[in-house]
């Protein structure tokens, strides 16, 4: 395919917006909701995306986000001084059907003065109320990306039976999706969520040259961290929160020491298991050998991962996990439960190891294997390198995702120039609302 900038030129401005002065077409309006904006997979995707677009010129992307604080960090900040940005504080992750209606009603305000021709949702909650107000709204165009499924084998039946009603809900009203990993796509179509033609397959991109050309040292980052410069090095980079797997590495990690006594396991990041974590660690008798390094700056993350000789990644769902790209991107192999994307950058043997989630026995002999075999991880994590680039560029990302938006105004024409007609005669009365970057609003009409 052509490079998505002249594509999205040639599609769009061939076909001028009905009712401008001067018969030249204006950019595509885009609006990008997400519940939260903590320091998180989707969330860094989806901001991202919202930069990268618009970069392109062809798009005028303004991103939608709700208020939820939390251990994690923040990307509120960053989204201020980069972004045209709106906060809606009622939109947040837990359910309150009073501000769920009350975000409901102002981001169908929000879409219906900004008159966007796509409104793109991210996460559960925004997803929902977000391409409901959409449709209310009359937005020509609306997407949604799957960067997880929210019905798994971890929750009650009825919990996954209600999301999945509310996912068969806006099915209908949702012109594409976007999956993070084929195996979202796989496992939604085979759900009965929706067709299989409505499903594109985009892999999440992130600032890859943080991580292929970190400059970096890693014996720092372990003396820092107390660590020894000779020990071997378990890393896992993940919230301290159920279904994160830490008590699944815990359950090999005893195996792992009686074959590498002086192993460190590499903890980054905070949450509510901190201290069920420790305290099992030392009923084990192994709490020397684990390293919590508690919240680190995303910008630091390359360093952290540096100084690692092996990535575990052990949570019981995911769609894909950013940390395994960035550390293959680092030419560091991974081991992983073989769950939703892993496999599509955990290559058996090539980049590392897939291990049945909730085997002990399986991870615990995959990454001894690893530690005990230096040029193994060496040729493991060359070849996670060429794996990973540029498949996982956000500039890659941002182009797909493009392509998609020009394959959904060249299908549905009429419904783009009747959206101008509207906002056009709107114009008349009232003008549309402007942010510019750096600005923020916080809705509370």
């Amino acid at each position: 395919m052509n490079d998505s900038k002249t594509t999205f030129q040639h599609t769009v401005r061939s076909r001028p917006e009905p009712g401008t002065a001067d018969g030249k077409s204006n950019p595509v309006r885009v609006l990008h909701i997400i519940t939260r904006m903590i320091v998180g997979g989707a969330q860094e995707n989806t901001l991202l995306t919202v930069e990268g677009l618009n970069r392109l010129g062809d798009f005028e992307v303004t991103l939608a986000s709700g208020i939820d604080r939390g251990p994690e960090g923040e990307l509120l900040t960053r989204a201020r001084q980069t972004s045209p940005l709106i906060v809606v504080p009622e939109l947040y992750r837990n359910i309150n059907p009073l501000d769920d209606f009350i975000a409901l009603i102002k981001l169908y305000r929000i879409i219906r003065k900004g008159r966007y021709h796509i409104v793109h949702t991210h996460s559960s909650k925004a997803g929902l109320l977000g391409r409901l107000a959409a449709w209310m709204a009359g937005t020509p165009l609306i997407v949604h990306t799957l960067h997880s499924l929210v019905f798994h084998d971890y929750q009650p039946w009825v919990v996954n039976r209600l999301w999945w009603m509310m996912k068969k809900l806006c099915a209908p009203m949702t012109d594409h999706f976007i999956s993070v990993s084929s195996i979202i796509s796989q496992k939604a179509v085979a759900a009965g969520i929706d067709r299989k033609e409505k499903f594109t397959t985009i892999f999440s991109g992130m600032e890859l040259d943080w991580f292929l050309r970190a400059q970096v040292d890693p014996l720092a980052v372990r003396r820092e961290f107390g660590i020894p410069d000779d020990a071997p090095v378990v890393g896992k980079v993940a919230r301290l929160f159920p279904l994160k797997g830490h008590d699944q590495l815990l359950d090999a990690a005893q195996a792992i020491v009686q074959r590498h006594p002086g192993v460190r396991f590499f903890l980054i990041g905070d949450g509510i298991l901190y201290d069920h974590l420790r305290q099992r660690a030392r009923q084990m008798g192994i709490l020397d050998n684990f390293v919590f390094a508690g919240l680190i700056e995303r910008e630091r993350i390359p360093e952290m991962i540096a100084a690692m000789d092996v990535l575990v990644h052990t949570s019981l769902r995911e769609g894909l996990a950013r940390v395994l790209p960035q550390a293959l991107a680092m030419g560091k192999p991974c081991v992983s439960f073989d769950i939703d994307g892993a496999p599509e950058v955990v290559i058996p043997n090539r980049t590392g190891y897939l291990v049945k989630p909730g085997d002990a026995a399986g991870l615990g002999e995959a990454i001894s294997r690893l530690l005990g075999d230096a040029p193994l991880r060496e040729k493991m994590g060359e070849e996670g390198r060429r794996l990973v680039d540029p498949a996982f560029r956000a500039e890659t990302m941002v182009r797909r995702i493009a392509e998609v938006y020009e394959m959904l105004v060249a299908r549905h024409p009429e419904r783009m120039a009747a959206q101008s007609r509207r906002r056009t005669q709107r114009k008349r009365m009232e003008p549309a609302p402007s942010l510019e970057p750096g600005r923020r609003a916080d809705v509370s009409q």
